[in-house]
């Protein structure tokens, strides 16, 4: 190439070749996703549904069973609570005097002489606490 005033020019025997990309045939889009192959893989969809639904109501019938078995445990074990509470001995004078200093039910100040095995003291203490 020849220089001309800070300008370059083409002189015989330069050329220029513009490679073209070759492509194979016509162009084509791109494929939009299909969204239904076949019948197979919407039956394969409902049948997977289908078992996920008898998987979540055994889990359900389990979940049920187990926390069935735990109320019914903790009913027993409270019942025997209340049993246990039932033959502590409490004197009506104690009683009187926590009903009265305390300013609660009988039925409050029973359960609390109970839960503390006739011990006044301790009863009045857990009631200010």
């Amino acid at each position: 190439m020849g220089r001309c005033g800070g300008i370059e020019m083409a002189t015989e025997g330069d050329v220029e070749l513009e490679l073209e990309t070759e492509t194979s045939g016509p162009e084509r889009p791109p494929e939009k996703p299909r969204k239904h192959d076949s019948g197979a893989a919407d039956l394969e969809r409902v049948t997977d549904y289908a078992e996920e639904k008898e998987i979540q109501s055994s889990n359900l019938e389990t979940a049920m069973s187990v926390i069935g078995d735990r109320r019914s445990r903790e009913q027993k074990a409270k019942q025997e609570r209340e049993k246990e509470l039932a033959k502590v001995t409490i004197k009506k004078e104690d009683l009187e005097l926590i009903m009265t200093e305390m300013e609660i039910s009988r039925a409050a100040a029973e359960r609390s002489l109970r839960e503390h095995m006739g011990n006044v003291v301790e009863a009045l203490i857990a009631l200010t606490n």
